[in-house]
Order: structure tokens, then sequence, then C-alpha cells
């Protein structure tokens, strides 16, 4: 019998927030014309198909047995799970129970899984490793706007800018295809990079400005201040359009440029420069990124550079803006409905009794049975087995012991737990600690929506089976909540069911979905929320009549420089900063099952400025110590002489003593709870 050959279809990346566009013949991967891709894929999108067919992949559930995790049916690990959760929850109520999701999975899943916290478990304990990612520009992006969509306009509007200025991002490594939206700006001579690193980004600028790590708040003062005191600024927007102006620049005239420099190291002639090329273009966004939002301030410094936009006119004009550049490839949607700590679905409050009594009309419960706000992402792994903390934590879509930060004390807290679960497709370094591991489906083996960074809803359609002993997301919740007494109706597992139910729950909120239907999004149609009816046509650029405060203006924050949670002194003298390379992805669970994607970058490395190796008395090539407050790792040198002399740099994609978050500070930010990745304290030495 001839064997029929597998059918192409059209889907996404299963990576970045980019969601570039691809099509799928069995596991060959071939990349189509989408509107942010272009027609291209980065090194990774080309290789994703190999997960597909991964000998590392896991089909049957894991139990811990006398220490070792052996085979189980999926009854046993089930019914292990839900004994486990009934017996902690009678000793220490129903908070003894923790979940932690995931800015990669589906809306259906996000939506889902904070159901099932808040209804079948009955939890405040729930967030998710999108807290790491883009809390800061959320939160500042509420404060400002009354709303967070990281990029209100559609990627293709900044392919037209003749101006950008790109803070914290290294997009040429991190989502490649996003650099052909750049090439207008940089050929017009207005593409401006912020980083301490001479990045592949920063070579193709047309001004790079390298400041000290955590001084970023700083530098844009200094900009802003240029752009008054030169008359750039626009008086008839801040006048029409804002409130705030005179708090916020009261702040910023004391931050001259060569005031700045002196703090910064960027060069007060630059910082006027950049000042005049934004002002000069007819067509200039301000982009931010992890880079200057992962600091336990980073909701201010993300709020520095939103004013910068303002004093401008750029957000809600026309071919104009401020954006984030989301990471995950579900960081937008991730957040929107409510696996965070502090939401529910449609981006309502938790604390809100009209976002409640809609919710729990929705879900069939009574909103008094709803709990309260729980901890924020590292707040909540920090209280794990602690006597007030959660007992058991149920994981699905992260690899926290490689991702969060100070991770050796995170790896202390997972085994001081009484029970852990982990969900996954791959025995990543967090399942291999758990003592029930279930293996699930992966990106192209199921339907879903993801939500890109520019706010618009997409569909990615089931390519090929699953194998054998392989289930849901969607199905695993709804065969533990049965099993802790849920009605069965309550948790679908077909996705465009559990869609339907989403759009319902947002309905009204801020994240409103209630017109996007799978069957608008099988016709093609472009929808970016809010898209309040089936004969909406979507919002894709959302401000330009009004922001979504109460008096429709958007907010400048009255904020200042303070400095990293954590100077350098004489015993740790230089300061590391993360991110990642081209061929790797998060923790590199996923990367570094792909042998091409390996082979590239086997392990962690540390970019040093030669004279900072050679202080230190390391070579290239040779493996140092980098030692921090919180513990220490081991990487491989490059010596860099772009670098600044002060800054050393880790990619965190690495497990065990390569782990460069062994270093990291958590130190949170009092807004948006997002820990202080970027800038620690370290010293090196010859390991």
């Amino acid at each position: 019998m001839t064997q029929l050959a597998a059918p192409a279809v059209d889907t996404h990346c299963p990576y970045c927030a980019l969601q570039c566009g691809m099509r799928l013949t069995g596991a060959r991967v071939e990349p189509r014309q989408f509107p942010t891709n272009g027609g291209g894929l980065c090194q990774k999108g080309w290789t994703s198909g190999s997960l597909l067919t991964s000998a590392s992949r896991l089909t049957t559930p894991l139990v811990r047995v006398d220490g070792e995790l052996r085979p189980a049916s999926w009854d046993i690990a089930l019914d292990l799970i839900a004994h486990k959760i009934k017996a902690l929850q009678a000793m220490h109520g129903a908070d003894s129970i923790a979940v932690f999701g995931g800015g990669g999975l589906t809306n259906e899943k996000s939506y889902q899984l904070g159901k099932f916290a808040r209804v079948a478990l009955g939890t405040s304990q729930i967030d998710y490793n999108g807290r790491f990612c883009m809390s800061s520009a959320a939160a500042a992006g509420i404060r400002a706007f009354g709303l967070d969509r990281g990029m209100p306009f559609p990627v293709t509007d900044v392919g037209k800018a003749d101006a950008v200025l790109l803070i914290g991002a290294n997009p040429a490594e991190t989502m490649p295809p996003f650099i052909q939206h750049l090439t207008n700006a940089a050929r017009s001579g207005g593409l401006i990079v912020v980083d301490p690193r001479r990045t592949p980004t920063a070579e193709q600028a047309t001004l790079h400005l390298q400041p000290r790590p955590g001084t970023d708040l700083a530098l844009a003062l200094g900009i802003l201040h240029a752009v008054v005191a030169d008359g750039h600024l626009r008086h008839d927007y801040v006048a029409e359009r804002t409130t705030g102006f005179d708090a916020a620049w009261r702040i910023a005239a004391a931050w001259w440029p060569e005031r700045v420099e002196r703090v910064t190291g960027v060069a007060a002639s630059d910082q006027r420069r950049a000042a005049a090329i934004l002002a000069a273009a007819s067509n200039a966004y301000v982009l931010t990124a992890r880079g200057t939002e992962q600091h336990a301030r980073g909701t201010d410094m993300v709020g520095a550079w939103i004013n910068l936009a303002m004093s401008l006119g750029l957000p809600g004009t026309p071919g104009n803006g401020y954006g984030c550049l989301t990471g995950q490839g579900n960081g937008q949607g991730g957040r929107e409905h409510g696996q965070k700590a502090d939401q529910l679905p449609g981006y309502r409050k938790i604390d809100d009794p009209a976002a409640r009594a809609h919710v729990a009309g929705v879900w069939g419960v009574d909103p008094d049975s709803l709990p309260g706000p729980g901890r924020s992402a590292y707040e909540l792994l920090d209280a794990l087995g602690t006597e007030t903390g959660p007992k058991a934590l149920m994981v699905f879509g992260s690899n926290v012991i490689v991702s969060a930060p100070s991770a050796g004390s995170v790896g202390d807290r997972l085994s001081s737990l009484d029970f852990l679960v982990v969900a996954d497709f791959v025995l990543s370094e967090t399942a291999a600690r758990a003592d029930v591991v279930l293996p699930v489906t992966q990106w192209a083996e199921e339907d879903g929506t993801m939500t890109n960074l520019e706010g618009r809803v997409l569909l990615r359609t089931k390519a090929l089976s699953a194998p054998d002993g392989v289930r849901g997301d969607l199905d695993v919740l709804r065969e533990l909540a049965i099993r802790l007494g849920q009605p069965e109706e309550r948790f679908p597992v077909e996705p465009e069911t559990v869609f339907a139910e989403l759009r319902r729950a947002s309905a009204g909120g801020v994240a409103d979905y209630a017109g996007v239907t799978y069957d608008r999004l099988r016709a093609g149609e472009a929808l970016h929320w809010p898209v309040p009816s089936e004969d909406h046509p979507g919002t894709p650029r959302v401000f330009l009549d009004r922001f979504s405060t109460p008096d429709g203006r958007a907010r400048f924050a009255a904020v200042d420089h303070t400095g990293p949670a954590e100077p350098i002194d004489d015993e740790y003298p230089l300061i590391a900063t993360t991110g990642r390379v081209l061929q790797h992805y998060q923790s590199g669970a996923q990367t570094r099952l792909v042998e091409e994607l390996l082979n590239a970058v086997p392990e962690v490395f540390i970019e040093v400025h030669p004279d900072t190796a050679e202080r230190a008395g390391l070579a290239e090539g040779v493996l140092a110590r980098v030692v921090s407050r919180r513990g220490e790792m081991r990487a491989r040198v490059r010596q860099v002489s772009s670098m600044r002399t002060d800054t050393v740099f880790l990619p965190f994609h690495f497990p065990g003593e390569q782990r460069a978050n062994l270093l990291t500070n958590p130190a949170l930010d009092p807004t948006s709870r997002m820990p202080e990745f970027k800038v620690c304290a370290v010293r090196l030495e010859v390991s």
C-alpha cells in the first residue's frame, strides 16, 4: 500500500513572540510569508522540527520510587497527585499547593491553568515565568497608558520608521527576523541602540550608547534633559495628551548630560545627538526590552524611557510610538488570562469585586470562593517548603531551576518540598527533581492560540499526532480536576471549547477577546485585541484617539536614578549581566537537544575585556570561576575588546554549575516584582 505523504500545515514557530510564520510537513520546517518574519526564520526556527522527533522525548509518566524516577501508568500518576494534594490541603490548607506556569503556554492552557488553581485547588499561590520577562514593561505601560500591550501597533509599522531607539535589546540574536524592520531606520541614520555590550545589533546602529549596567534611568533622564534644553520638546502634545510633565521635568532638569556622562559613561555629545536624531525623524519609535527591564527599579527605568517618548510626542501618534519587545512565545497572552498571582482573565484584577463576579459567573462558582492575590514568581519559589509556604508545587512549561534568580537557593527550596509535579515533554533539570513527571504534547501536536508581541491573536494548528502515551496539558488538568471533585464539564479538553469560554471570561476586560473566534483566525483575519464583538475588526493601533486612563491622557512618571540594588566593591569589583545567544532559548531545555544548536554553542562562556581578563590572570579559552554573594559558577573565557572593562557577560541557557543564575540577585522591583537579573556584583578567579 502506498503511504500517504503528510499534509503541509501552516503554523507558527514555537519560540519567541514574533511567532514567525512557518509551514510544517511532518517534522520538516519551511518558512512562509507572515508580517512579523517576512518569509524568514532564524536558526532556532529552522531546526525546531527536530524537537518533534527527539530521542529525549518523554512518552510515559514517571513516578519517583525509592529515590528513582520509574515509568508508571497515567492512572497511577494522576491518582497519586490527587491523593497528595488532598492530604496536604487537609493538613495545611488550600495554599499549601502552588502552581507555576509559563509564557510559552497557549492562551487556552494559561486560562485553564489559572482556573484550575483558583477553582479545583482553591489556591492563591499561582504565578509564572513571564514575571521574569515582561513584567516591568507591563507595569510601566499600565502606569503611563492605562493598558499593557507590548507593541500597541503592528510590528510592520516599525519598518517604516526613519528613527528607532532600541534599549536593552539584541534582536539580531534573540529574534533575528525582526532586524528587517530596523533596516529603514539604519539606512536613514536613525538606529540608536542602548546596550552595555557591542552586540550584533549594536554593530548595525548609527549610534551605540554603551552605559554602565544599571544606569539606564540616568541615561534616559539625560536624553530627556537634552530634548528640553535643545528645544525639541513637543509642547502641544504634552499639553493636550499628557499629565505630570512638570514633576518629571523637575527631576530631569537636574540630570544635565555632562552629569549623566559621569554616571553612565555615555558622552554628553552622544546624548544630545540621540535627542536630535529622534526629534528630527518623521516617524520614530522607542522600544524597550529585557536589558532595561530586568532590574530592581525596572518599572521606573521603563517609565523614564516612556517619558522620553512622550516628550517627543510619539505614543498614540500615527507612524510613531513606544513599545516593548515581548520575549516568550506567548509572553503577551500568557500575562492576560489568569496565570499571574494578582490576575483574572481579560487582564482583570483578582481583588476587583466586579471582575470576580464576572469571571465566577462564567466559571459557575461563587465569587467568594475565589482566592485573593498570591505571591509573585520569585517570592513564591522562595517560600516553597517553608513553615508558611506551599508544601507542593505543580510546574507547567517552565524550568525554574535554571531560569530563576539565585538558582542555588531555588534548588534548595525545591528539595524542601513534600511533593513536586512537572508537566513537560523532555526531562528538564526541574523535571529531574520531580516526584511525578507528566509527558505532555508539543507545539505542533495540538491546536491553540498565541498572542504575539503586537497583540495579534494567532492560531497554531495541529500538524501531527503526539507519540503514544503523551497527553495534552488540558487533558491533564481535566483529569486532575475530576479527581479533586470538580464536575466533568467544568474543565473541557478541546482547545476551541476552552477558547470560547476564555472569550466570555475576557469580555469587557482590558484584554477583550470576545470577538475572536477560531473561524475568523482560520480565515486569516488579523485580529489585534481588543476585539469586543464578532463584527469588530480588531485594534491594531491603540491610543490613536485617547489613552486607556480615566481622563484619556498619558501620565509622565516622576522617576529618579538610584543605581543597582547591589553595588560593586573591593571584594566583588565587576558587574555581571546576563542574556541570550542566537542558538539557544530561555533555559535551553529545548535548544540543547538540537544537535546543530548545541554544537554551535555547547557550553557557557563569559565575555570579558582583555585588560579585565589579564588582571584576573585569565587567558582566552580557560575556565574562569565567577563568584557572587549568592553562589559561583564556571565559564570559559572569551576576550572581547568591545566590552566595558567593568562588565562581564554570561548567557543563561546552561544547567548545573554552568548556571548564570547561580549568581544573579533576587532583589525585586517594588511594583512589578521583577528580579534584578541584569546587574550583580562578581569577581573572577582562575578555576
